[in-house]
């Protein structure tokens, strides 16, 4: 009688590996979707209290469209989505959309990041 493993043992180890493997890959999938949620949650926030506290506080007003330029007190980088796409930009998962405006002042608005996890991320202005 010979000792070691029957190929029956051999692909059952194997499978296993390699379901374990898949099982892995998808998870660290999830989590990273997940963490770019995360990320685009705090950007969109950021924007939110950047044109709540900064620019509408300033000025009495919200601006047409947003930028580095008129909300200076924010992080440029979180213009740019975790895909590296800015604000503004078509494919972009975040988006502005003023209404109510006159001569480039607004009297609302509506930030919105796309999630890849939950449904759209949305903050509106508190004067709605």
């Amino acid at each position: 009688m010979k000792k070691g493993f029957t190929i029956l043992e051999l692909a059952i180890v194997i499978i296993f590996a390699a379901l374990l493997v898949v099982l892995f890959f998808l998870q660290k999938t999830n989590m990273e979707a997940m963490q770019r949620d995360e990320r685009r949650k705090e950007a969109i926030n950021a924007m939110y209290y950047a044109l709540e506290e900064g620019f509408h506080a300033a000025n009495g007003y919200y601006p047409e469209t947003i930028s580095e330029d008129n909300l200076k007190v924010m992080n440029p980088a979180l213009f740019t989505d975790p895909l590296g796409i800015n604000l503004g930009v078509e494919g972009s998962s975040y988006s502005y959309e003023p209404a109510n405006c006159e001569n480039g002042k607004c009297q609302e608005y509506t930030l919105r990041a796309v999630l890849e996890k939950e449904e759209d991320y949305i903050k509106k202005s508190r004067t709605n």
